[in-house]
């Protein structure tokens, strides 16, 4: 019986440890990007580093969680731009849109993504599941007729990565994104659904 409530407590303990961890590991990576150490969230969570890297054994696994969060903040604006948008084109666009502020979700974050593209990662699962969901809207647009055959999900994907990453360069122009959104745009869009590209 005492050795059940340890374990119960050792548990909340635990749980605790690694809400506060991420929360402080999101206000930190907020203000101030992912270059944020470790040692410096463990510090600001008021843990020891073996604590964080028991709960987290490196930075893109703390990234992982925390876009597992943002990613069902993602889903629920698909579930809201499937239910307003006109036509499977404008879905797709709006979707691009929303994936954009999920790849920017801290400063520096399309590095790690990009890595994890190429090579497993704790990221990795987060960047497939948005690849599938990507896939299944183009296809609907493919279907509609409003987005081309040659284009995959990935491909927006990877698309859509790279805007982030130059909204994000130094060299960037404020309506940078925009700019590049619209290439995007150009580039998926099949120019015979509904004649010119909205700009």
């Amino acid at each position: 019986m005492v050795q059940s409530s340890t374990a119960q407590v050792s548990r909340r303990d635990a749980q605790h440890n690694r809400a506060r961890i991420l929360e402080v590991a999101s206000q930190a990576f907020g203000a101030d990007g992912i270059d944020v150490s470790m040692d410096a969230i463990a510090k600001l969570a008021g843990v020891g580093p073996g604590t964080l890297y028991r709960h987290f054994p490196n930075k893109d696994s703390l990234l992982a969680a925390l876009l597992t969060l943002h990613y069902e903040r993602l889903d629920r604006r698909r579930l809201e731009i499937e239910a307003q948008a006109c036509d499977a084109g404008r879905t797709l666009e709006l979707w691009i849109e929303a994936l954009g502020d999920w790849m920017q979700a801290y400063d520096g974050l399309p590095e790690p993504l990009k890595a994890a593209c190429q090579v497993d990662s704790p990221l990795t699962p987060a960047c497939r599941d948005v690849i599938d969901t990507t896939e299944i809207l183009l296809k609907v647009a493919q279907d509609k007729g409003f987005a081309r055959r040659t284009m995959t999900g990935r491909d927006i994907f990877l698309g859509a990565l790279a805007i982030a990453w130059a909204g994000g360069a130094k060299a960037a122009a404020e309506n940078t994104p925009d700019v590049l959104r619209g290439v995007l745009r150009d580039g998926w869009r099949e120019p015979k659904a509904g004649g010119s590209v909205p700009r």
